[in-house]
């Protein structure tokens, strides 16, 4: 008579089989490992921290320094770029001076709309102006000037006396 593999392990042990604490049967395990999600997600982060600066103008420029704080965030504002040569963009489309205002009328729903003027610091002062000139008289209210914090102070603290 021939024996199969469950017989023949049916026989030595008796039929009865010991069951071990700990070892049992275990069931399928439901968690997700979340180590490489997390990679992921700070990579993303990284990612992000670094191009989100390069995001916020197209046109390169060199804002002059003063010492305004920093102005609150506004949603949609309608950013103007004048460059040391005189060039001047509206986001990132270079536009003649001649059709900055009807496209700015065109470009805005309305005049209450915030107008963002970036110049270069050696951009020619006659030229901010005659933008500047130009948004006013186009009905725009709402025009600021960007600049970077941190520029040289207004004379408010101490001054140096010369001797004589």
């Amino acid at each position: 008579m021939a024996l199969s593999a469950n017989d023949a392990f049916a026989a030595t042990g008796g039929g009865k089989r010991r069951r071990r604490y700990g070892r049992g049967r275990r069931g399928a395990l439901s968690e997700i490992n979340v180590t490489p999600l997390v990679d992921v997600m700070l990579v993303l982060l990284i990612i992000f921290m670094i191009s989100a600066p390069l995001l916020t103008a197209g046109v390169p420029i060199e804002l002059p320094k003063t010492e305004a704080g920093a102005m609150q965030d506004v949603p949609d504002p309608i950013t103007i770029s004048i460059r040391p040569d005189g060039e001047i963009y509206i986001g990132e489309t270079a536009v003649p001076f001649a059709n900055l205002s009807p496209r700015l009328t065109a470009m805005a729903d309305n005049t209450t709309r915030p107008i963002y003027v970036r110049a270069d610091g050696r951009a020619s002062y006659e030229m901010v102006a005659r933008v500047m000139a130009s948004l006013s008289t186009s009905g725009f209210s709402a025009i600021n000037l960007i600049t970077d914090t941190g520029g040289p102070s207004s004379g408010g603290g101490a001054r140096e006396e010369s001797a004589p």
